[in-house]
């Protein structure tokens, strides 16, 4: 199995990746608590399309090192950046899902977008969700409270209720959702890092506002009109207006976990973008 050394703490922090296909290259990067297996319903749609795509699992989660250090988009920016480096990767697409879109958003801030081909947020975090009188459908900083102590009280209960409302469970399962998509999401997350987890939490109200105003490449963002962990209006509504030329696509009645639920909207609006 593949893997890149990034840093040290005790051992080696190593990340696990994976690399599949030939041509332009596109990287996915996952969300919160999961690993680069959540793209698993989009990875054979682009490599058949004819792209190389990439995936990998962020420090702390999936089959990459449990560490204690480098929680934070700095970091995780700076893993990506040595992954396409090491990959000698030649204008990629970024395409992030939910926490995975603040590493696209920092990557560009901080490294450029001369050598970025196009950007794709889904269900994001940019430019800022916290709750404020300029962003009233935000996230207020009490919930980031909830769910740190959730974790800390009972980790794999949070992780149920988290992924119930993740895909609309009350909604959606027996017609997009099954019982072992649900659970394949719990067995993913639940192997992850404790301190990982704990600590990404408090990631997601990281202010994106000046990251956001350098980004300067094709930009797609998809959301689902019924996420209930991001709102869309608090978050890529406000996304869209920021990045000039953007293009935002809504998906009527889709969860956060849209690319699960909905991948057949969800795969072709990335296949027609990334061509």
């Amino acid at each position: 199995m593949p893997y890149l050394t990034v840093g040290r703490d005790a051992g080696n922090i190593d990340i696990y990746f994976e690399d599949h296909g030939v041509g332009n290259p596109i990287i996915l990067i996952h969300g919160f608590p999961l690993s680069g297996r959540f793209w698993e319903k989009q990875v054979t749609s682009l490599v058949e399309s004819g792209h190389r795509v990439i995936i990998y699992d962020r420090r702390g989660f999936g089959r990459s090192s449990q560490t204690i250090a480098g929680y934070d988009f700095d970091t995780f920016a700076e893993d990506l950046r040595k992954l396409i480096k090491h990959l000698d990767l030649k204008y990629p697409s970024l395409v992030g899902f939910s926490m995975g879109t603040g590493e696209v958003a920092r990557y560009i801030s901080r490294y450029g977008s001369t050598h970025i081909d196009r950007a794709v947020f889904i269900a994001g975090l940019p430019p800022y969700i916290l709750k404020s009188e300029e962003n009233p459908s935000g996230v207020d900083t009490t919930v980031r409270t909830q769910i740190e102590t959730a974790i800390k009280q009972d980790r794999l209960g949070f992780l149920t209720s988290f992924f119930e409302n993740m895909y609309n469970a009350d909604v959606l399962l027996g017609s997009r959702l099954t019982e072992e998509e649900l659970r394949y999401s719990w067995n993913i997350a639940s192997m992850a890092s404790p301190y990982a987890t704990l600590k990404s939490v408090g990631t997601w109200w990281t202010d994106f506002r000046g990251c956001v105003a350098r980004i300067d490449v094709p930009s797609l963002i998809i959301h689902g009109s019924a996420d209930r962990i991001v709102p869309m209006e608090g978050s890529s509504r406000l996304l869209q207006r920021a990045i000039r030329g953007s293009r935002l696509a809504v998906i009527e009645d889709a969860p956060h976990g849209l690319i699960t639920t909905h991948a057949d909207k969800v795969n072709p609006l990335l296949v027609d973008f990334l061509r």
